[in-house]
C-alpha cells in the first residue's frame, strides 16, 4: 500500500470515529437509549382524506441536536429533555388542502421506555400580512444604559396581491414565555390571552400594502439619533403607537407617524415591547368594534403562584383573542429561559429571539426577522411562513432599518454599512 493510500484511509477511519463518538445515537451507545412510542391525536378531517409526509422531529434541550424520524420507524432516543414536533399534509380529493403540526415542549425520555401524546392541530393559514421583524431589544447610550423607544414592528406583504392593512390590529401575549403556569379554564386551544391592542386606523381601503411591501410600526416615530447617536431614524415609519400616560412621570412622546387606535393596555405609563423579548407579538383581524370587543371579551382565570415561600391560588382577568381572528403570531424568549408557547400550535408551534441567557447584552442592536424563502420573477421576496417561528426566522440579525440607513454604529463599535444578515444579501 503506498504512504499516500495509507494516510488517506486513516483520515476516513479517523473522521469515521469522531462522527460515531459524537452521535449519541450510535451502536456503542444502545444500552443508553429509550424507546419511544407516539400517541397522535388527528383532528376532523374531511372524508376520504389522506395524510402524508407524516415527520417527527425531537429537539434535545441540553445539547440543541434535533433527531428527525418518521412515524413509522421505531424511535430510540438517549435520556433528556427534548422539544418534539410533528407535521404532515393533508390530500383530499387529490389536492393538498391542509397542514397538520402538533407540539410537545419540555418533555421528559427515560427509564426503559416513553410514550408522547400529541394533539394535532390543522395549521391555520391566511391570506394577510405577515410579521417580517421585531426588534424589541432597543439600543444603548454611550453610559451602556437602555435607550427606549427605537423598537419597532415590520410587517410584510408576502402575496402577489394588494393588501389592506385598515383595522389590523397589533397585540401582545399576556403571558410571558418563560414562566409556565397552569391556568383555568385553559383556553389556548380556542383563543389567546392579551394585554395590549393597538389597531391601524382606516374605512378599508386608505391603507394599501402592495405585493412585497413593507409597513414599519413604530414605538416612537422620531429621528433618534437625536437623543442617543447609537440609535436610528424612525421618522419614516408608517404608524406608531402612542399612549396618553397618566403618570406625568412618564409621558410618551408623539412622533410624525399617523398613532394607531389605542384600545387597551396594561400600563398606565406608555407600552414598550419586552426588551429581553419574553412575550408572543401578533397581529389579528377583529370583527368587532372597541366597544363590543372591551366588553364581551374580557375572562377571568385562576392559577397558583409558586414562590420559594409557598404556592398561593390568584385570580385574574384578561382578554381573550379567538385564534380565528389571528392572522399572525411569533413567540418570543431565550434558550436559557424558554418555557412554554403561549399560543396554539396551530399558530406558532416554535420560537425565536436575540440572545441565549436572561439579560444577554448581545441581544441589544439585534432583531429577529423572517427568513428569505425566495424570489419570485417579478423581483418581489417571499419570506418562509409555516406557522414555525424556530424554524422561519432569523435570529441575532442586524435590524433592517440600521441596515437601510448605513448610517448607525452600534455601542460595541461594529458599522452598520455593508452588512448582511444571516449571510444573505439584505432585501431593502
Amino acid at each position: 500500500m503506498n504512504t499516500s493510500l495509507k494516510y488517506l484511509l486513516l483520515i476516513i477511519a479517523a473522521a469515521i470515529s469522531l462522527t460515531a463518538c459524537d452521535d449519541p445515537l450510535t451502536a456503542s451507545d444502545a444500552a443508553k437509549r429509550t424507546p419511544v412510542s407516539i400517541e397522535l391525536t388527528l383532528p376532523e378531517l374531511p372524508d376520504k382524506a389522506e395524510v402524508v409526509d407524516e415527520s417527527l422531529s425531537f429537539r434535545n434541550i441540553s445539547s440543541g441536536r434535533t433527531y428527525e424520524f418518521s412515524l413509522k420507524s421505531e424511535i430510540e432516543l438517549i435520556p433528556g429533555l427534548y422539544d418534539v414536533s410533528y407535521s404532515a399534509r393533508v390530500f383530499a380529493s387529490g389536492a393538498a388542502t391542509t397542514t397538520l403540526r402538533a407540539n410537545a415542549q419540555s418533555v421528559s425520555i427515560s427509564g426503559s421506555s416513553a410514550v408522547i401524546a400529541l394533539t394535532a392541530y390543522n395549521n391555520i393559514e391566511t391570506d394577510d400580512l405577515i410579521i417580517s421583524e421585531i426588534f424589541f431589544a432597543g439600543t444603548l447610550r454611550s453610559s451602556g444604559n437602555q435607550y427606549n423607544g427605537d423598537d419597532y414592528i415590520k410587517l410584510y406583504n408576502n402575496t402577489d396581491h394588494v393588501i389592506y392593512a385598515d383595522g389590523l390590529t397589533l397585540f401582545e401575549s399576556k403571558f410571558l414565555t418563560t414562566q409556565k403556569y397552569n391556568y383555568s379554564p385553559d383556553i389556548m386551544a380556542e383563543a389567546m390571552t392579551v394585554d395590549a391592542l393597538y389597531t391601524i386606523p382606516g374605512s378599508g381601503t386608505d391603507v394599501p400594502v402592495l405585493p412585497g411591501e413593507y409597513l414599519l410600526i413604530a414605538d416612537t416615530a422620531i429621528d433618534h439619533r437625536v437623543a442617543n447617536p447609537y440609535s436610528f431614524d424612525l421618522s419614516n415609519a408608517d404608524f406608531e403607537w402612542y399612549d396618553i400616560s397618566t403618570q406625568p412621570s412618564s409621558l410618551d412622546i408623539d412622533g410624525v407617524a399617523p398613532n394607531m387606535d389605542k384600545w387597551y393596555c396594561y400600563t398606565l405609563s406608555f407600552w414598550l415591547l419586552h426588551n429581553r423579548g419574553f412575550k408572543a407579538y401578533g397581529i389579528a383581524r377583529i370583527p368587532v368594534d372597541r366597544d363590543t370587543y372591551l366588553t364581551d371579551y374580557l375572562y377571568s382565570y385562576d392559577y397558583d403562584l409558586i414562590t420559594n415561600v409557598g404556592t398561593f391560588p390568584m385570580s385574574q382577568s384578561a382578554y381573550r383573542l379567538p385564534n380565528e381572528w389571528i392572522v399572525d403570531v411569533v413567540n418570543c424568549s431565550v434558550d436559557a429561559m424558554f418555557a412554554w408557547g403561549v399560543c396554539a400550535p396551530a399558530l406558532d408551534c416554535g420560537w425565536t429571539g436575540c440572545g441565549t441567557i436572561d439579560k444577554d447584552k448581545t441581544r441589544y442592536f439585534r432583531s429577529v426577522r423572517r427568513k428569505l424563502l425566495y424570489v419570485a420573477p417579478d423581483g418581489r421576496a417571499v419570506f418562509a411562513d409555516t406557522n414555525n417561528s424556530s424554524e422561519d426566522f432569523n435570529r441575532m440579525c442586524i435590524p433592517s432599518e440600521i441596515e437601510k440607513q448605513q448610517t448607525a454604529t452600534d455601542i460595541y463599535g461594529t458599522p452598520a454599512s455593508g452588512l448582511t444578515y444571516d449571510g444573505l444579501t439584505p432585501i431593502p
